[in-house]
């Protein structure tokens, strides 16, 4: 599929993207548009602290590895809801997220972002696809990302592919830390990403949830954050797959590698219920 881009020049009305997103629940079709979208952006330095309290980040000069997430977070919002694209958004599910440092991200005041869909798949559960995101800056390609997304009860042909099991990991405990009841608003104030599902218990059950879950890239940002001295600043792929959520409040505990190229991470909450799983990596 040849992606057709589209060049964005505003900032996208996002109460209209979520009115849209609320009131779309049913799937329309199983084919994904070739649609992508493409913007230059620009760091906002106080949304930017904002975020790195949120999620606990230090201030060292660059650019959160999760944080390109936040800037290209409209033009996603953009793409999932145009009335040609097929499956209701908040009917999906984040399975996976993997994003790819390039290059160290100092000095990033502008970025051009770009985000599109591929790679439709059935799934035991459904149908899974990829929302690839991308940003580069004068000097080329910055900063990648990928991730899964679910739609339930979607039918398509084709054998379902079984991902292998991965290897146990030996693992030491890194960090433990609490979320609080309000780290889904926190979050949503620093990201934009206001999903029902996420702000409070009576949101959370219209969407079948008991209590409100924390976000998945939350988890994964401060799990980063708290990875910090062990992480690679570039040329490193960092991915995680998002296990059973985390219902807030909650504390949980993070294991880990010791510092390296290579390394694995998990994060557990009470009981070893598994969170969140994965893994960094040296770009290939």
């Amino acid at each position: 599929m040849t992606t057709q881009w589209h060049e964005v020049s505003s900032a996208p009305n996002m109460s209209g993207l979520y009115t849209k997103a609320a009131t779309r629940r049913k799937v329309t079709g199983t084919t994904l548009p070739d649609d992508g979208l493409r913007q230059v952006l620009q760091v906002d330095q106080q949304r930017l602290a904002a975020y790195r309290k949120v999620c606990g980040f230090v201030e060292n000069g660059l650019l959160p590895p999760t944080y390109p997430h936040v800037l290209a977070f409209p033009l996603q919002m953009q793409l999932l809801t145009a009335s040609h694209f097929p499956f209701p958004l908040l009917g999906l599910i984040h399975l996976s997220n993997r994003i790819r440092v390039l290059r160290p991200m100092g000095g990033v005041s502008q970025a051009r972002a770009s985000v599109h869909v591929e790679n439709l798949r059935p799934h035991p559960k459904g149908a899974v696809f990829s929302l690839v995101t991308r940003l580069d800056d004068q000097l080329g390609p910055l900063w990648e990302a990928e991730s899964e997304m679910l739609c339930k009860g979607v039918q398509l042909d084709g054998a379902l592919v079984e991902p292998p099991l991965p290897d146990t990991p030996a693992l030491t405990e890194v960090a433990h830390w609490a979320a609080p009841a309000d780290i889904g608003r926190q979050y949503a104030k620093v990201s934009g990403d206001y999903n029902p599902i996420h702000l409070s218990g009576i949101s959370a059950r219209l969407f079948g949830f008991p209590t409100a879950i924390a976000h998945g890239l939350w988890n994964k940002a401060r799990t980063l954050a708290a990875l910090d001295d062990r992480l690679p600043k570039a040329n490193v792929e960092i991915e995680v797959t998002f296990k059973k959520p985390m219902r807030l409040p909650s504390e949980v505990t993070l294991l880990a590698s010791a510092a390296g190229s290579s390394g694995d991470l998990q994060l557990v909450g009470s009981g070893e219920l598994e969170h969140m799983v994965g893994s960094w990596r040296p770009v290939v």
